[in-house]
């Protein structure tokens, strides 16, 4: 006989399933559906988050802009990185011919 093992959720998931149903008006089927998880589960976050006892909160407006700020930045370099090894990789491939 084997033995389920849990799923474990990150405390940032958690926060984000519950905006989903508080903030960006999901139902909390609808919400525990497109998840993949219990509604019941989810109803659970949901009561814990207006309790009070919340597991930590989504990153503040402040900390996602910044974080967006970073990988966009982070984007733009690898596409200009990737462009001159093209650039490189044709140049060769004409010499070479």
């Amino acid at each position: 006989m084997s033995t389920k093992t849990r799923r474990q959720f990150s405390d940032e998931f958690k926060a984000e399933a519950v905006s989903l149903v508080l903030n960006q008006g999901y139902g909390s089927a609808e919400a525990a559906r497109r998840l993949g998880v219990n509604r019941s589960l989810l109803d659970r976050w949901i009561r814990k988050h207006r309790q009070g006892t919340a597991p930590e909160s989504a990153p503040q407006a402040d900390e996602r802009d910044a974080e967006l700020r970073k990988l966009r930045e982070e984007v733009r370099k690898l596409q200009i990185e990737k462009d001159i090894l093209k650039k490189a990789a044709a140049f060769f491939a004409k010499e070479s011919s």
